[in-house]
């Protein structure tokens, strides 16, 4: 069985619902424009756009690309050459680096494009909802093949390693797991220290001679240093479930322990030496976290 009928088959895609998108189509012929220009605005959105449309030929080729891929989504004819023609698109598209993430948000907005216009022309609520139902399925039906050259792309580097390396990254992702592991009970273990060191400072506010000023400042420090411990462990369960790794966490729990330090020398006249050695760290530390953050939510566009 060719492949394309094995998709198909999957889907329940059947010879009705492809009629009903080829009787869809004159009415997308008039929003073909409006879809592309609907659809730029969308994907500009995406802040690293103009990566991968650098100028106006590249613009205008896409352009008739879209408007060609867009309408094709209804010709009514899904064969063989239909979705070569989608792998190849998929190709391309992780040839040029495109991540993943842009292919599905960017479906997004066709799927929302399409049931709208869909649902501005309601007349039968029952032919409403076979349209509905077969929009749906060629849309997902060509996502699944466009992400599919992601996958084999993937497995074929993975396939391509000799059995040595492949033992190696096998290894060294297990390796990594534990390593992460033992990074979170470690960071658990930190988050106990700062614990005892918030008691230990409640204790010498309480039961000491120490100044009340010099106490509570200390104890504001503690306090300081335990909440950006337990943000830290925070981060690093999100990391164990596949998220990024958050250095920023790591250069905010040592903000906060030099923090500590400034408020508890800035009692004292003679540690002004080193409140500037320290001031100097910390400033440093924050232009590094803001760089961080600022690296992070653009990586997120």
């Amino acid at each position: 069985m060719e492949q394309h009928v094995t998709l198909k088959a999957h889907y329940k895609f059947t010879e009705e619902e492809a009629q009903i998108l080829k009787e869809l189509q004159p009415r997308m012929e008039e929003l073909v424009d409006r879809f592309a220009d609907e659809f730029y605005d969308y994907i500009w959105g995406f802040g690293t756009t103009a990566k991968f449309l650098k100028d106006k030929a590249i613009i205008a080729h896409h352009r008739t690309k879209i408007k060609e891929w867009f309408l094709n989504l209804f010709s009514g004819k899904y064969d063989t050459f239909y979705f070569l023609n989608l792998y190849k698109i998929g190709e391309i598209h992780v040839k040029i680096g495109l991540p993943t993430h842009y292919v599905n948000s960017a479906f997004t907005f066709v799927r929302t494009f399409a049931l709208k216009s869909i649902e501005e022309n309601f007349e039968n609520k029952e032919q409403h909802v076979k349209e509905i139902h077969a929009v749906e399925k060629i849309i997902d039906m060509n996502l699944d093949v466009l992400t599919s050259s992601y996958r084999e792309e993937e497995l074929s580097k993975f396939l391509s390693l000799s059995k040595i390396e492949k033992n190696i990254l096998t290894g060294l992702k297990k390796f990594n797991s534990y390593v992460n592991y033992f990074l979170a009970g470690a960071l658990a273990l930190v988050a106990f220290f700062a614990i005892g060191l918030f008691l230990y400072d409640i204790y010498l506010l309480f039961f000491t001679s120490v100044s009340i000023e010099k106490g509570i400042l200390t104890v504001l420090g503690s306090l300081l240093v335990l909440w950006a411990a337990i943000e830290l462990i925070h981060e690093e369960i999100n990391h164990l479930q596949g998220k990024g790794f958050a250095i920023g966490a790591f250069i905010m729990l040592a903000m906060a322990a030099l923090i500590r330090k400034v408020l508890i020398y800035s009692l004292s006249s003679e540690k002004s030496d080193e409140l500037l050695v320290i001031g100097a760290v910390i400033v440093g530390l924050a232009v590094a976290y803001w760089l961080v953050g600022h690296k992070k939510k653009e990586g997120a566009y």
